[in-house]
């Protein structure tokens, strides 16, 4: 079977194609870090499968997905770091999912199920009828979650729902991001990019390569004696931006000033 890979992460298209390469009836026809040459390829190619990664900045993959032709639609296996998504959506549609980070074993069952579907003799009707269920089912899902968003983290052995209204300071740390409420500290698995999509609802200002703040805490603003800013929230946290971020965040902050009278 021809597999089409679209992920705008080069890590999360390099474990799918090497998991494609051990499946021995998959064969990776082309991978894409972007949803629009990716959409031109799918369209050119016409793959049996596609691994398409649902968020995505220039085009998410759910937009991607209602752009294919009906007659042609692909296996479309979604790729996702979000847990938040309606999960169970899947489970009844035929396509199916694989949560990043996905192990070999997760990624085998998957490859099974694309096997027999391929072979269910559906057409690309079928398939398309179910696909817009799916997606109508994940976009009522996503309406829902911006009116109340809110995000999965651990701490300690215990996993929690949080506001993120209530997130002070998100900061990158290794294959995790770190979240500060108050006096109280949380780990997501995530990258610091894919955090910022998820709190996009809130003034989040980046300092640094690895560090964004919720404005909306900040209660004090000092200056370092090379020019840097220092920023403490509502919960006592201090975190200071970087050389390369010195612009923007006085330009955020002069935007915050009140005007002479």
């Amino acid at each position: 079977m021809d597999v089409i890979i679209v992920d705008d992460e080069p890590a999360a298209r390099r474990t799918v194609r090497e998991c494609c390469e051990r499946e021995g009836d998959f064969k990776v026809v082309g991978e894409f870090g972007d949803s629009r040459t990716g959409l031109e390829a799918i369209r050119a190619r016409a793959p049996h499968v596609l691994f398409l990664d649902i968020e995505m900045d220039s085009m998410t993959g759910m937009a991607l997905a209602r752009a294919l032709d009906p007659a042609t639609l692909p296996l479309i296996v979604f790729v996702t770091a979000y847990d938040h998504y309606a999960l169970e959506a899947f489970e009844v549609s035929a396509v199916d999912y694989l949560l990043k980070p996905f192990d070999d074993v997760r990624f085998r069952a998957t490859a099974a199920r694309v096997r027999r579907r391929h072979g269910d003799g559906h057409s690309g009707g079928d398939r398309q009828r179910s696909l817009e269920a799916l997606l109508e089912q994940l976009e009522r899902g996503a309406r829902a979650r911006e009116a109340q968003p809110r995000v999965l983290a651990e701490a300690g052995s215990r996993m929690h729902m949080l506001d993120v209204a209530q997130v002070e300071v998100v900061e990158a740390d290794r294959n995790y991001v770190r979240l500060t409420i108050g006096r109280e500290v949380f780990h997501a698995r995530s990258t610091l990019a894919q955090a910022e999509r998820s709190f996009q609802t809130q003034p989040m200002l980046r300092i640094s390569r690895s560090c964004l703040v919720n404005m909306t805490h900040v209660r004090e603003v000092s200056r370092t004696p090379r020019g840097d800013f220092i920023l403490v929230v509502a919960g006592g946290t201090t975190v200071t931006s970087s050389e390369g971020f010195r612009d923007p965040v006085r330009q955020y902050l002069e935007r915050l000033k009140l005007a002479p009278a």
